[in-house]
């Protein structure tokens, strides 16, 4: 190694304003080192021990996400840096590289120990040591209050949707049970009624066997309103004729529970001559039945949601394994359902062969819920909303596209960036993207993609490793930035 002439640091941008004495001392204090092509400048995780400067030459820069190192910059730039660039905070961070250097081809760099960077920042630019551990503190708090507020706002968006939707069969339920009460007695006295009015045993049986026979739901399915209202006048006429009081009023309660003149008749022969009482009686037990009907679908269908809800916070589940994207993506419409709106389509193309995947699934819902709410809040509240599923090499696809008004051009490069919004003051906090990409990307070594940016054709494409990967536990949840202080990476 040798020392790097003043002449020489002077010709690059990061040290051009300098004067005289501060480069004698960059030159004193600094060594030229020289990498072969491909030769590791510094490794991400170890002490963050020096500054790089290229000279000349090329720079690489890579991040190990999950296993896999991703590039992240290349550049031929002389002055260019990487390696402990947030020395001058000294032990309020951890101090380790949070990126890979290498050359790309041989590499001649200026390097600069930690410790003597940090103290020339702070003693030749000490306004602006404060003001940039300022921007840094303020950022990463900044950034962890506004994550916090993000995920709270999507839960109380989640928890009103769920709440909504919980409301309409609670309310079914809780209306069916109070009838039922009133039915159940209504049967109680048209049964005590017909032995009043000296009904023997064996018609009595014969009634009450009667009842599992008939139908549970029309014959043949479905009817039309004209079909229903012709057997409403054929039942009434039929009951009419046998003297039943009340006939027209008994007659569509019974044809709902698919009772026809056949069934009747069978009521008139079981009845013994008591034809009005047991068909009031039936009629109590066959309003009693579809009550009860009523109840088990309205419980039925509160199941359901709560079973979304669980599968969507993931609670009955470990954090981290192999999961079904469908059942994913299907709890996260069911708990936006609300949010959707009626005047918004959903088209689902999930591939059928695509196996579970190595997720943190309760993390991924929060992907998807990001990226939904975006393509309904393009739309405005009418539209398409696509979502696809596919397999892609050796990973995961999964698609979410609308038909809104798209994303501007000069926007693209800016949506991932944490704070940059489109949506007017208080609407968006500008994290949603940055937070889906970490997810992504640091938690799972995948990557979010623009696919299409067009008025009417916006897709944004997550991919996921099918592979687990040898650092599957490792890692801070997203948004709990350690407050690293090495990074920065060739950037001029």
């Amino acid at each position: 190694m040798r020392t790097a002439s003043p002449e020489e640091l002077r010709t690059l941008f990061l040290f051009e304003a300098l004067d005289d004495e501060k480069l004698d001392w960059l030159s004193l204090c600094g060594t030229v080192a020289e990498y072969p092509a491909e030769g590791v400048i510094c490794a991400q995780g170890d002490p963050a021990e020096f500054l790089y400067v290229l000279l000349d030459g090329e720079m690489v820069m890579t991040q190990t996400v999950r296993g896999h190192a991703v590039e992240v910059s290349r550049t031929d730039r002389p002055g260019t840096y990487g390696g402990a660039v947030q020395a001058y905070l000294g032990h309020k961070i951890e101090q380790k590289y949070q990126h890979s250097l290498r050359a790309g081809r041989p590499a001649r760099v200026f390097v600069l120990p930690a410790l003597k960077f940090a103290k020339a920042v702070r003693k030749w630019f000490p306004m602006a040591t404060h003001l940039l551990e300022g921007i840094f503190f303020g950022m990463t708090n900044a950034r962890r209050i506004v994550d916090q507020r993000e995920r709270l706002t999507a839960l109380g968006t989640l928890t009103a949707g769920l709440t909504h939707e919980l409301n309409n069969p609670a309310a079914a339920a809780a209306r069916a049970s109070a009838e039922l009460g009133e039915r159940l007695l209504g049967a109680q006295r048209g049964l005590a009624d017909l032995a009043a009015q000296g009904v023997d045993c064996k018609h009595l049986s014969a009634l009450v066997s009667l009842r599992p026979s008939l139908p549970a739901a029309p014959p043949g399915g479905r009817r039309s309103p004209l079909e229903v209202s012709d057997a409403e006048d054929e039942l009434g006429d039929w009951l009419e004729e046998r003297g039943v009081p009340d006939a027209w009023e008994l007659a569509p309660g019974l044809v709902a529970a698919g009772v026809g003149t056949e069934q009747a008749e069978e009521v008139e022969q079981a009845a013994g001559g008591h034809l009005p009482a047991a068909m009031r009686w039936l009629a109590e037990v066959l309003e009693v039945t579809q009550l009860q009907a009523e109840i088990s679908e309205a419980m039925g269908r509160i199941t359901a949601l709560l079973d979304s809800a669980r599968q969507y916070s993931q609670l009955d589940r470990a954090p981290y394994g192999r999961a079904d994207l469908r059942e994913l993506l299907d709890s996260t419409l069911t708990m936006l359902k609300r949010k959707i709106g009626p005047d918004v389509t959903v088209k689902i193309d999930y591939d059928p062969g695509l196996p579970p995947v190595p997720v943190y699934a309760a993390e991924l819902n929060q992907v998807w819920t990001n990226l939904i709410v975006n393509s309904l809040y393009a739309m405005g509240g009418a539209g398409t909303l696509t979502i696809r599923t596919a397999r892609v090499n050796d990973q995961a696809l999964v698609e979410i596209g609308d038909t809104g008004t798209g994303i501007p051009e000069e926007d693209v490069d800016r949506i991932f960036t944490p704070f940059f919004t489109t949506k007017p003051v208080g609407q968006g906090t500008g994290l949603g993207l940055d937070i889906s990409w970490r997810i992504v990307a640091d938690r799972h070594g995948g990557d979010i993609k623009v696919a299409s940016y067009l008025p009417g054709d916006t897709r944004f494409q997550v991919f996921l490793p099918l592979t687990e990967s040898a650092a599957e536990h490792a890692g801070d949840g997203p948004g709990e930035g350690s407050g690293d202080g090495a990074g920065g990476g060739p950037a001029g």
